[in-house]
């Protein structure tokens, strides 16, 4: 209860605010918590709070009849009312946005109509947050206030609810509009094609026209991108087509659309003539064709017309370097890159942290190890992009040490790795078995709160199974949330590298019950585990089936696993059949697994047909008469030893002078035991794998 004082006092204020309203500021639509009053006076701000004077009857029964349009009209509401607007407006701009869309609701009870640029200052401020939940309270107060049917509005409307993730909310907007003008189909259309529906955008394209409405400019952008997406290039044409006809042709934005259209279609010659015909280009036109000549892996071309850029003065950005980099590493162009590297110095750009990893990248691809670790350890700022990117290049090297090294460093210097550097990290230990540094690194990965994703898991699988450790490979394969074919795999190649074949056959008859679809990669692995194991009858099988159930056409290496399985197991002459009934020419390789194996089981003819089969494909090659002179000299026949000897020094063929030819582990190795100035060594040792 009150203090008899204040209830006297409150019965004076509000007498005072009925007989003459305009004294006092109406601050319900601003107000920021309950603590703040409704009305205040205007000169000795006392304040009456409507809520809080329950002691008050008759106050509560005045204000309960009383029509609020009354309250609106006093001139104190009217002078207040510019600054609401206004502060409508900076709560939006300073991300406030709770408080701006509070006010604009007080206003809306209180029967208040604000303009409609306070409400697309509203919903502009819920697509930058992403908020699709304070975009629908917006759209729910323009529907209260009869402004829905508003085009400007609409358009707004779509905007914030595609770019808030609702395709649906933004064209049931569409569809619930009155009339539709050329920006609002501009922008459902929009919304489909950046949301990777690019069919629905086109197809929304062509009704627009149907109806008779004139694409604009940013129409026929934006069903372009859609067409390249798909990629469509039937459709991009005829909206070429209709471009021609409505005068947009010479519209420099539209030609750069157009050429990125027709590159990532795969037609790169009208790319390049749309290019050409262009009567005005500018930095984007040049770079759109640029990366269309890169997409294409014509980076030779893409380089030219870098060339022709400067030449006609057109400065480069620094998305051109990005494009140009990517071209030049993949060619691996040392002298070119070197050269962009000193343009990149020269514009301005060599604190650039993405072009930075780039160059590290191209470098490393041009086999230039130290000129990449150079950049990295001169750039300014560096991200994980950039640590990964190294680590990258160490590990294309094969040089695993500085990789792990490089991880230490990360470390002292608190750069957080991400799980793409983790992966990176482990593949590397998996190369060189480095098994101790592997589960560290691994460890460090878990403390960091990341979650292994399937390439991590799949990276684990294999270090694991490199390491000789495999059945923690399949512990780790077990309790994988996510599994993919790499996966599987991963884990049946592990199984096939212990000679565990009957375990790589279990394996790949449950990844088929859990609906993976074994690709060449499976089978080869399979082939190979059971060549290892001796399972010709299931090795035999599973080749049959490869084709006739799975769909998977053999390649030559499931040809080289099969006459492997053959002629370990001693069915040589089985072995000969097979390849002479190959559909496709049999190489080498296939050729040198025969004789490979005719020498560990002695078979003279057989061996002595591989190895010309072998001969005439590489006649250079030492290793067919090494093993060939190795099965005459198992059976004692000395003269023939001789004659192979003769035979390549006919022939030209060059042994490594004064070794001789030793097996350890089921490979061969040239053991030198003297030198010859005059000869050179020019061949490398030979290691033929006959496992």
């Amino acid at each position: 209860m009150m203090l008899p004082g204040k209830v006297a006092r409150a019965e004076q204020l509000w007498q005072e605010f009925f007989s003459d309203p305009s004294q006092w500021w109406d601050n319900r639509y601003i107000k920021k918590s309950p603590r703040y009053p409704d009305f205040k006076h205007k000169s000795t701000h006392e304040a009456l709070w409507i809520e809080d004077w329950l002691d008050l009857p008759w106050v509560k029964e005045k204000v309960a009849t009383m029509a609020w349009g009354q309250i609106q009209s006093f001139s104190g509401l009217r002078s207040r009312m510019p600054d609401s607007l206004g502060n409508v407006s900076k709560l939006c701009q300073k991300g406030r946005l709770k408080e701006a869309l509070h006010m604009v609701e007080l206003m809306v009870r209180q029967n208040i109509q604000a303009p409609i640029n306070t409400y697309v200052c509203l919903l502009k401020g819920c697509t930058r947050r992403k908020d699709l939940a304070e975009g629908k309270r917006v759209h729910a107060l323009i529907v209260r206030t009869g402004l829905d049917s508003n085009s400007f509005l609409g358009n707004a409307l779509i905007n914030m609810y595609a770019k808030c993730g609702s395709v649906l909310d933004a064209r049931q907007v569409f569809d619930s509009m009155p009339e539709h003008n050329v920006f609002l189909w501009t922008t459902i259309i929009s919304a489909y094609a950046n949301h990777g529906q690019g069919e629905e955008a086109i197809n929304l394209f062509q009704q627009m026209q149907k109806k008779g409405i004139l694409p604009n400019k940013v129409a026929f952008v934006v069903v372009l991108k859609a067409c390249a997406r798909i990629p469509s290039l039937e459709q991009g044409k005829q909206v070429h087509e209709d471009i021609i006809k409505s005068g947009f042709e010479s519209d420099v934005i539209v030609g750069n659309t157009l050429i990125d259209m027709y590159a990532k279609c795969g037609c790169i010659e009208e790319a390049c003539q749309v290019f050409n015909n262009m009567h005005k280009r500018d930095v984007v036109s040049l770079n759109a064709m640029i990366a269309g000549y890169a997409q294409q892996g014509l980076g030779n071309e893409a380089l030219a017309l870098y060339e022709q850029m400067k030449q006609e003065g057109v400065q480069p950005d620094n998305i051109t370097y990005v494009i140009l980099l990517k071209a030049r590493a993949s060619i691996a162009a040392l002298e070119q890159g070197k050269q962009l590297h000193l343009d990149i110095i020269k514009s301005g750009f060599e604190s650039d942290v993405i072009l930075g990893s780039l160059l590290v990248d191209m470098y490393a691809k041009c086999g230039c190890i130290e000129d990449a670790r150079h950049v990295f350890n001169s750039m300014p700022e560096r991200d994980v992009v950039s640590w990964t990117a190294m680590v990258v290049a160490y590990a294309q090297q094969g040089l695993v040490k500085e990789a792990l090294a490089l991880y230490e460093q990360m470390k002292q210097e608190g750069v957080q790795p991400d799980i793409v550097t983790y992966a990176v990290f482990l593949k590397a230990c998996a190369s060189t078995a480095a098994l101790e540094q592997g589960n560290q690194i691994y460890l460090d990965m878990i403390q960091s709160g990341l979650e292994p994703d399937v390439i991590v898991g799949n990276t684990l699988v294999d270090m694991y199974a490199k390491c000789g450790r495999i059945d923690d490979a399949r512990q780790v394969f077990n309790t994988m949330h996510e599994r993919d074919v790499v996966t599987w795999n991963t884990m049946i190649a592990g199984y096939a590298q212990q000679g565990l074949g009957k375990e790589a056959i279990i394996l790949l008859e449950q990844m088929q019950r859990e609906g993976i679809k074994p690709n060449q990669v499976t089978f080869v692995s399979v082939l190979s585990s059971c060549s290892h194991s001796g399972l010709v009858d299931k090795g035999r099988h599973l080749f049959d089936s490869m084709c006739k159930d799975h769909g998977v056409i053999p390649t030559m290496d499931h040809y080289a696993c099969m006459v492997d399985l053959l002629g370990r197991a001693g069915c040589l002459a089985d072995a000969e059949d097979f390849i002479n009934k190959m559909p496709i020419q049999p190489n080498a390789l296939i050729w040198m697994t025969l004789l490979g194996s005719a020498k560990n089981h002695g078979h003279l003819e057989i061996g002595r047909r591989a190895f010309d089969s072998v001969v005439k494909m590489e006649p250079e090659n030492a290793a067919p008469y090494v093993l060939l002179s190795n099965i005459y000299a198992a059976a004692s026949r000395r003269d023939e030893v001789a004659n192979i000897r003769k035979g390549m020094s006919d022939v030209g063929v060059k042994k490594v002078p004064g070794c001789t030819w030793n097996e350890v582990g089921n490979q061969l190795h040239a053991s030198f035991v003297v030198g010859d100035a005059s000869d050179g060594l020019q061949l490398d040792p030979c290691r033929i794998d006959s496992n």
